[in-house]
């Protein structure tokens, strides 16, 4: 893109990103062009555009911006609180639309339904947070519940609870997941222990318990798909 020396209402009609975006459609402006329209404004001697090509330089990607700590964001001149959450209420938005098709699912078939989902949100997170998937007799999703916020290094989710809840939504079986914050998905052996405990429970109760992923960064464990239910 041109770099000229006033503000963007001085280009171009069509190199505004604004208006780029209505004429040609969101999905031809770049990273930069969609972040300045979120910007709106810069600040004394550089447009949106200046500073969102700053922002985009410092953070390589979107999902850099989302799981960064205030305090890096301070560096950056014509940068307030107010701009800061636009960009991350934005991507939050981008995640949870993710989230919305695979809810519309008729069925969960696989580890990898449950991976498509939920990983732009499960990768990132800095703490354990524990989830489950309630399903109905054909496996279509009922709900997603977050059972337990754990510390940095362990969640302990309480299976009473989880077949208190799957047993008050009428689930006929549930898929649970975790986050590992280091980034390794291998499973601890706490976390093998509390599988076969919730397998055991689930079989008492009659609600089967399909699987339980851990995800790390961009990777996951499955313990069906490792034969491991």
């Amino acid at each position: 893109m041109k770099k000229y020396q006033t503000g963007i209402k001085n280009w171009p009609e069509d190199e505004r990103p604004r208006e780029k975006l209505f004429k040609s459609g969101e999905h031809t402006l770049s990273d930069t062009e969609l972040l300045a329209i979120l910007l709106r404004s810069g600040s004394k001697g550089q447009s949106a555009i200046d500073l969102a090509r700053r922002i985009i330089e410092e953070f390589k990607t979107f999902r850099n911006m989302s799981h960064t700590d205030i305090r890096q964001w301070k560096g950056f001149k014509g940068l307030g609180q107010a701009k800061i959450a636009q960009i991350k209420a934005a991507i939050e938005i981008g995640r949870r639309f993710g989230e919305e098709k695979i809810e519309k699912k008729k069925k969960i078939t696989c580890a990898k339904d449950i991976v498509d989902l939920l990983m732009p949100r499960m990768r990132d997170l800095k703490y354990e947070i524990f989830k489950v998937l309630f399903l109905d007799g054909g496996n279509k999703l009922i709900e997603i519940s977050e059972m337990e916020q754990g510390s940095i290094s362990q969640a302990s989710p309480v299976i009473r609870e989880i077949m208190h809840r799957a047993l008050q939504g009428f689930a006929a079986a549930i898929i649970c997941v975790h986050n590992h914050p280091s980034g390794n998905p291998n499973p601890s052996q706490e976390d093998k222990d509390f599988t076969k405990e919730l397998i055991s429970a689930g079989k008492t109760m009659q609600i089967k318990v399909l699987d339980h992923i851990i995800f790390g960064d961009n990777t996951h464990f499955s313990f069906a798909d490792e034969g491991l239910m």
